[in-house]
């Protein structure tokens, strides 16, 4: 049986669709996310911004969500966005939304969101979310992260939770 050469040029590069596209969703991913995030912390004058991650919750037998229920919240959340707002994943039950305006805005925007997902009609899917504000002290990486933070406490408040990341004094 013959196999074939791993050429490194080959093998190195990755596939353009895989850094701009989740599969399942057909959103951009983490790297894509992070590259808008410093897209707009880059621009000097950017208007404010916040980054809001939702986070599903489920109540099952923990197996990977099904994909016809990440395509249910895609068309949801893409719905009920504005027109300037972007929308990505960050991870294989998290969708990544960054808003126009200030952090306070998208957390009323977060509680609509979050409050809209057991109205799919999905047994036992709820959602919980997290917000940061994209501010000149942080590189993308880390308002992600801030994201990321906020929404793990508010995951273990419960269903329905909004958290807003603040900076500790």
């Amino acid at each position: 049986m013959t196999i074939a050469p791993n050429t490194p040029a080959l093998a190195a590069a990755p596939a353009a669709e895989a850094v701009v596209a989740d599969v399942t969703t057909l959103l951009p991913s983490r790297a894509a996310v992070l590259d808008r995030i410093a897209e707009h912390l880059a621009t000097p004058a950017a208007a404010p911004a916040a980054l809001m991650v939702i986070g599903l919750l489920r109540r099952d037998d923990g197996w990977p969500t099904a994909q016809s229920t990440l395509s249910a919240v895609t068309m949801l959340l893409a719905g009920s966005l504005r027109g300037d707002d972007w929308l990505g994943k960050s991870g294989p039950g998290e969708f990544v939304v960054l808003l126009a305006g200030p952090a306070t805005a998208a957390g009323t925007a977060a509680t609509r969101l979050v409050g809209t997902i057991p109205a799919l009609g999905i047994p036992d899917l709820t959602a919980a979310a997290g917000i940061a504000a994209l501010t000149g002290d942080a590189d993308a990486a880390e308002v992600l992260r801030r994201g990321l933070v906020s929404l793990t406490a508010a995951r273990r408040a419960g269903a329905g939770t909004v958290i807003q990341h603040r900076k500790p004094y």
